[in-house]
């Protein structure tokens, strides 16, 4: 694919573009995306480790929630930055050494002890395909790769109610509607004591931090390794969660 750079002036950030938009994009009609969001939402449903339907029913249903987060990001002096460098969360990108020699309490160490303890990998999150917006779809692309700091950040494991209650944080901040059906159903796979914590102490949590929080894709995560997650939650205007879940091991949804 022939890639060739745009210069524009200050007022845009400068990208990359590429004939079919972008690596990996697939064109598809308005009938083919509803075909995609309905085969891909029924497929979700049923199996919600299904990451590649959830992440195509992501893509087909985000764009109004897409423009939005990227109007935030341009606004915003560190989020226009973002736009601009377009960083990559991957293991090829961190500086593993660097992170695991930070003090505890360190943004970057507690997110390496959260990729240790639950046994996940930046490396897992799919690359997107059916966005047709170069810019947007390097958005969707931040959001998944920002998700497991997020976990870090709201001190939640991957097991199912630290992931529901996540989607409830992220429903409320970014307006992604692939977020707000994964706030709804998610909690249809908890237990009756796991239900009674997210409705009346993580549930309320996650929301109220999620509508008040800064916008979670306008932090450099990259340039914050050694910046204490309590200093972190503080600017990001993000409370400690109320109750402390322990990892189990599972691989993250």
């Amino acid at each position: 694919v022939r890639a060739h750079r745009l210069h524009t002036g200050s007022a845009e950030p400068t990208y990359s573009c590429y004939d079919g938009l972008y690596p990996g994009h697939i064109q598809t009609t308005s009938f083919q995306k509803v075909l995609l969001t309905v085969g891909s939402g029924v497929a979700a449903l049923q199996d919600p480790y299904r990451h590649d339907m959830v992440a195509v029913l992501g893509e087909t249903t985000g764009h109004l929630a897409l423009l939005n987060l990227r109007d935030r990001m341009r606004n915003d002096p560190e989020g226009y930055t973002i736009l601009t460098e377009r960083p990559r969360i991957r293991l090829s990108t961190l500086d593993l050494e660097l992170m695991a020699s930070l003090p505890d309490g360190s943004f970057g160490r507690e997110y390496l002890r959260f990729l240790e303890d639950n046994k996940v990998t930046p490396d897992s999150r799919a690359e997107v395909k059916f966005v047709d917006n170069e810019e947007l779809a390097y958005i969707m692309l931040r959001y998944r790769e920002v998700h497991d700091l997020l976990h870090t950040l709201l001190g939640m494991p991957t097991n199912m109610l630290g992931e529901v209650a996540v989607k409830w944080f992220e429903a409320a901040q970014t307006g992604l509607p692939m977020c707000a059906l994964g706030a709804v159903l998610g909690p249809l796979r908890l237990n009756s004591s796991r239900l009674e914590s997210l409705f009346t102490s993580l549930g309320p949590w996650a929301l109220q931090n999620g509508r008040r929080a800064r916008c979670v894709l306008c932090i450099f995560y990259e340039r914050r390794w050694e910046q204490s997650l309590e200093d972190l939650r503080q600017e990001l205007n993000i409370e400690p969660p109320p109750v402390i879940l322990r990892a189990s091991n599972k691989r993250n949804t």
